[in-house]
């Protein structure tokens, strides 16, 4: 059995920002997770590098669009590997082999009668002599009234057809576009309408996917599943590879959503492994990713997979409620967001995956504000985490000249322990990862009460034995920390495992505790309060 661990896309047309990371990071979790467990576990994404997005961003700026793919896309790499992803994979849609995957899905939908021609009306710009893509076509959305791309409504979440828009306009000029006709291969999306209801009820039965996710799948099945344009005039992107359609490309809801396929055959291709032995019917997957992307990933991905006889239908979805930063929501137009490389550059990389864990919208938009950034960190992260592991290292370094005590370790405090793996790994299988992180916290501060009230610096003079089991309590608590944090906060967690001497990275109770300490570091530094002002200053500065 594979665990196939799918993170979104992102669109290689700007910089992370918190935001994605949100959305992203459970993915981390898993594939850590998992591979503790000693789980056989294939974890891959990448950049989107084709379709609309970049080729506004390289029109902008005067540019190719291989210029900008290549520049975020490598931005995209390093911010990853800072932030501790371990992608088995991270690859990129204008790569060859994505290429070549994808147009064998293309074919092989159409040989099994999924795709037809239509002729259809399309949006023509007159002033810029080009078929406008759907997301250079903006207007007002039909569904709500709210200003929308010519693909989805990021207000209600509708999917679009640019032609669905009150007062088009094109994204280039800004004039109104015309409308003319044009042919385009359509997938038979309605032929599913039946399976995808059942393998809904399905999900919904076994629980495994986010409440969002199937609430508006339910939206969607509801009001019935339309055929739609899988083939686009494009400037830039996966050739139509069909006699007679020369410079129409494929379309983002077949060609991006097929990147976890497509990484995973190219993946299975470098190792010598048959696609086959990942991709099956015993195959477990999470889809992890932002709830504007939901349906991609909960119909039409499905779809497609149905479409070719796949049998590894996503299993579990992990679709996050937006991030609002400072309680407005993020804009990139208007700077109003909190970048990546800027965050990285300046913070502890464990302290960001802490607090979109702990405050992450796994049911609801959360906030993200400067203030208890900083707080979460000096409180939890240094005050309860850091202070604990420092307070019995430094303890041990300097009475016990770092040699830990030969003493049996607290009975209760085992079994909360044992318990406790127990506990984090049900959530985090079940995608509820605040819930695992705020269970290690509350041991954490309950470990820090057990110091406190046992007094080792009392007892080591007073009744030696007693201080003995204190310490060695205290210790096989942290090595324990440096097990249950690896999923969540890998930087601090490995640094606790050095300390002890620990190489084995494993999802059960570390019992075997050392005889001795390295040196001792601390986990984390105070941040000073007044970052709070000086970072909201340049945020607000930033968006004006």
């Amino acid at each position: 059995m594979t665990i196939v661990i799918g993170g979104a896309w992102p669109y290689a047309n700007g910089s992370l920002h918190l935001g994605h990371v949100a959305a992203l990071l459970p993915g981390d979790i898993l594939a850590r997770y998992y591979r503790q467990k000693g789980e056989k576990v294939l974890y891959v994404s990448g950049s989107d590098c084709n379709g609309t997005p970049i080729s506004i961003r390289a029109a902008q700026e005067n540019t190719t669009t291989e210029a900008i793919a290549n520049h975020y896309h490598e931005e995209f790499t390093r911010c990853f590997n800072d932030l501790g992803f371990t992608y088995d994979l991270y690859t990129r849609t204008d790569a060859k082999h994505h290429h070549d995957s994808v147009q064998r899905i293309f074919l092989q939908l159409l040989a099994n009668n999924f795709l037809y021609k239509k002729r259809i009306e399309q949006a023509y710009c007159e002033t810029d002599k080009q078929f406008l893509p759907d997301r250079f076509v903006e207007g007002i959305c039909p569904n709500c009234g709210a200003k929308a791309r010519g693909d989805q409504c990021d207000n209600c979440s509708t999917i679009l057809d640019p032609l669905d828009l009150i007062d088009k306009r094109c994204k280039i000029c800004g004039t109104e576009p015309i409308i003319k006709g044009t042919e385009h291969f359509y997938f038979a999306f309605s032929q599913f309408q039946g399976r995808l209801e059942t393998y809904l009820a399905e999900a919904k039965t076994e629980n495994r996917w986010r409440d969002n996710a199937i609430g508006l799948t339910e939206r969607y099945l509801a009001e019935g599943v339309p055929d739609r344009a899988v083939t686009r005039d494009l400037p830039n992107g996966i050739d139509v590879p069909v006699p007679g359609f020369e410079g129409k490309k494929i379309y983002v809801w077949i060609e991006a959503v097929a990147g976890y396929f497509t990484a995973s055959i190219e993946w299975a291709k470098q190792h010598q492994i048959a696609i086959e032995d990942l991709w099956n019917e015993e195959t477990i997957s999470y889809y992890v990713h932002g709830k504007d992307n939901i349906p991609f990933h909960t119909v039409i991905w499905p779809a497609i997979l149905m479409g070719i006889g796949a049998k590894a239908l996503p299993t579990h979805i992990v679709s996050n409620e937006y991030l609002t930063l400072e309680k407005r929501k993020l804009s990139t137009s208007q700077n109003w967001a909190v970048w990546v490389p800027y965050i990285l550059s300046r913070y502890d990389a464990d302290s960001i995956r802490y607090f979109l864990t702990m405050n992450a919208p796994e049911n609801r938009d959360t906030d993200f504000s400067w203030r208890e950034f900083i707080y979460s960190h000096n409180g939890e992260l240094l005050g309860a985490y850091g202070n604990f592991v420092n307070r019995t290292l430094k303890f041990l370094e300097k009475s016990f000249d770092s040699q830990v005590p030969h003493a049996k370790v607290d009975g209760t405090i085992q079994k909360h322990t044992i318990q406790l793996f127990n506990e984090v790994g049900i959530h985090i299988e079940a995608g509820h990862f605040k819930q695992a992180l705020e269970a290690i916290f509350e041991y954490i501060r309950a470990a820090n009460r057990y110091f406190d009230e046992q007094q080792p610096w009392l007892q080591v003079k007073e009744n030696v034995e007693a201080g003995n089991q204190t310490l060695a309590t205290c210790v096989y608590i942290i090595a324990n920390f440096g097990q249950l944090l690896h999923p969540f906060l890998p930087f601090s967690a490995e640094k606790v495992r050095k300390m002890l001497g620990i190489d084995e990275v494993v999802w059960r109770e570390q019992v075997d505790l050392p005889e001795s300490i390295n040196e001792v570091a601390p986990l984390f530094e105070r941040l000073a309060v007044e970052l709070i002002e000086e970072e909201y200053q340049k945020l607000v500065e930033g968006s004006r």
